[in-house]
């Protein structure tokens, strides 16, 4: 469904980053038109940025021009800070993605389009594009490397095709019930009257209190557990001032 094209590519790391830029937002179809180096799919620098992205290296095609590049996609969108005259319209990505991917809108094999890091794209190639996307930046400033334009657009892409499901990389943790944080504070109490701190006939509210704030922030059972160690350690060098010398 869509197939990002690099022409010109002078820097084999770019090559590598726009290829990992990809893999994460899911897309694995990559061409080069006459990069620099006829070998950057396998060059150090390449492969390193690429970090686990190396399958879309292993994949990609080279070819001499862009019209080959181009051959099978049936929208193509040319990347530009400017206008070309008598060019394609420019457009900003995410309405022209959310054109593209509504219910009544023909489905089309998409080509993403970027030029070399020198020079962008010539207005040959921008003529032969349906669309030229440029990107929001500053208007002061708004030189993009070519890794970073590609990550933007395929997330706009991605993002109109559907995106992802956010899933949690850790478990929620397991909430403490009412009877575990009681059982807590009993400890805590415990504790508190064997150290000293709290007088059991002059307790001015402590607990009380305690209790709201233990409710507000929801304890988890790990944090039960922490708690309860805690109340141990409390009294530890008490009980241990308390026990028996042994004889020698």
């Amino acid at each position: 469904m869509t197939r990002f094209v690099l022409i010109q590519t002078s820097h084999p790391g770019n090559v590598g980053s726009a290829a990992r830029a990809m893999k994460v937002m899911g897309f694995s179809e990559l061409v080069l038109v006459r990069p620099r180096y006829a070998d950057v799919l396998t060059q150090q620098a390449a492969i390193s940025l690429a970090s686990s992205a190396n399958d879309i290296l292993e994949s990609a095609r080279i070819v001499d021009t862009l019209e080959e590049a181009l051959d099978g996609v049936t929208f193509a969108c040319a990347t530009a800070m400017i206008p070309r005259d008598f060019g394609p319209p420019l457009r900003e990505p995410r309405s022209l993605f959310a054109e593209l991917t509504a219910p009544e809108a023909q489905v089309h094999k998409l080509g993403l389009v970027f030029g070399c890091e020198r020079f962008g794209m010539s207005n040959e190639d921008v003529y032969r594009c349906h669309a030229v996307l440029s990107i929001p930046t500053h208007p002061d400033y708004g030189s993009l490397n070519l890794a970073q334009a590609v990550q933007l657009l395929a997330y706009d892409w991605r993002q109109a095709l559907g995106g992802f499901a956010v899933t949690a990389r850790t478990p929620d943790p397991k909430l403490a019930d009412v009877q575990a944080v009681k059982g807590m504070l009993d400890h805590l109490q415990a504790s508190l009257e064997t150290i000293g701190y709290l007088d059991p006939l002059v307790p001015r509210k402590l607990m009380p209190r305690l209790t709201q704030l233990f409710n507000r922030v929801q304890l988890s059972l790990d944090e039960v557990h922490i708690f309860r160690g805690i109340a141990r350690a409390m009294v530890e060098p008490v009980r241990s001032k308390s026990r028996p010398e042994s004889e020698d």
